[in-house]
């Protein structure tokens, strides 16, 4: 196996070794390769390929010291055609929570998520994605 070096924020290291530790991995080099996995197969699975797609995207900011909230209103309106619905919420005492839901295919809904985890200041960017079709008649529930 290679061996690479990578630089690092000391306080990312010590999550990192907490984490490795925590949950009985065998290290820090078995973490890093099971995110750098799942990174790059977030929006690989050939399950979600010519698809209609549901999308939820939650992201997390504080108010009082960024202009992401501007930023996330312009993103709806940039992309009106896949933000179906957008929730906006005060969270905590300076921070705010938008939550987006999405309806589009595969490279509609990656290029709106990864507009947003570009998005300068945000806290948090968490999203999941499914296909549409996978639920079937409302007659099978």
């Amino acid at each position: 196996m290679t061996v690479v070096s990578v630089s690092m924020p000391e306080e990312l290291l010590e999550r990192i070794d907490e984490f490795s530790e925590e949950h009985g991995y065998t290290g820090r080099s078995e973490v890093i390769r099971e995110a750098g996995r799942n990174l790059l197969g977030e929006f690989e699975d050939r399950r979600l390929e010519d698809r209609e797609l549901m999308g939820v995207v939650t992201v997390v900011f504080d108010y009082e010291t960024t202009t992401v909230e501007e930023k996330m209103m312009r993103l709806r309106h940039d992309h009106e055609g896949t933000v179906v619905s957008n929730f906006h919420s005060h969270v905590g005492g300076h921070h705010c929570m938008e939550l987006f839901v999405l309806e589009g295919d595969l490279e509609e809904i990656s290029t709106f998520v990864g507009k947003v985890r570009a998005t300068r200041d945000t806290l948090t960017v968490d999203y999941s994605v499914l296909p549409v079709d996978d639920f079937g008649p409302l007659d099978d529930l």
